[in-house]
């Protein structure tokens, strides 16, 4: 039985084992030893999003035996927003990175395919509530599956999903910050 997105902000079972989109450019490799903590570490273009995750204390969650799915930030997605992602790092803005972690994690084991496969059914996108409270879309753009956030800012999956023991990671090209009016860096597309 697989999880699927079904309808916005919920989450539901299907009987029917969804088919895998072969034209989708993100395919999920099978980690199943791992936690979701453990994965993150061992994928060194995380490792922003890992320094995230241990400074705002949440490595528990991601090593826990609920099952969740990150949508993690590449080095290089951290990168763009420069000296104002550095300063998320210090300890007076350990609060504001917390809500940040937490707006880039879903409950439930949400594959890439699985994903897909409910934008698909839907004819359309699907959105869900983060563990930070927020709404996230999810919707198609050509072969690449895109996630907003409700204040407009877009992030792409990109290769390298893992489906592990209590979640999956999903690597994006960009930030979620809570609000549109926080420093965004220019769409380098």
């Amino acid at each position: 039985m697989a999880l699927v997105l079904a309808a916005p902000l919920t989450l539901t079972s299907c009987k029917d084992e969804p088919t895998p989109d072969t034209t989708e450019s993100v395919a999920t490799r099978d980690d199943g030893t791992l936690t979701l903590a453990a994965a993150l570490g061992a994928d060194e273009d995380l490792g922003k999003t890992q320094e995230a995750i241990e400074q705002s204390q949440l490595v528990g969650v991601l090593d826990g035996p609920a099952s969740y799915t990150l949508l993690a930030p590449t080095n290089k997605a951290f990168a763009e927003y420069g000296v104002e992602a550095d300063a998320l790092f210090d300890d007076a803005s350990r609060p504001v990175l917390a809500a940040i972690v937490r707006n880039h994690v879903l409950p439930g084991h949400l594959t890439p395919e699985a994903i897909g496969a409910a934008i698909d059914r839907k004819r359309g996108p699907v959105s869900m509530t983060t563990l930070g409270n927020a709404t996230v879309t999810f919707s198609r753009d050509g072969g690449k599956i895109r996630v907003a956030t409700e204040g407009g800012q877009q992030a792409s999956f990109v290769q390298g999903a893992a489906a592990v023991n209590n979640g999956v990671l999903i690597p994006i090209d960009r930030l979620l910050l809570p609000h549109r009016d926080a420093a965004e860096p220019s769409n380098p597309d």
